[in-house]
């Protein structure tokens, strides 16, 4: 039963993964991109975990943990790049 639950859950993710990708191919804007950008970055966190639970090892979500942070400030750098035009102060 549990198969059939991580596959639809792959399905569904993997679906959200494409569209996003799309919108941050086709979006009008640069905070469209971004926050395409941001939204795969949770999608690919997903997927992360969703294999981890699959093979059932833990390393999988410590490298979830990882992606998570990297992509938070990934996207307050772009924010903050649209903002102001530089990063660093």
């Amino acid at each position: 039963m549990i198969g059939y639950a991580l596959a639809f859950a792959f399905g569904c993710v993997s679906l959200a993964l494409a569209l996003n990708l799309w919108r941050l191919v086709r979006g009008p804007s640069a905070t469209d991109r971004i926050l395409a950008l941001d939204t795969m970055t949770i999608n690919a966190i997903a997927l992360i975990i969703l294999f981890g639970v699959m093979e059932g090892s833990d390393t999988y979500f410590e490298a979830a943990v990882l992606l998570a942070m990297v992509g938070f400030i990934g996207t307050v750098a772009f924010c903050k790049f649209l903002l102001r035009g530089d990063i660093v102060e």
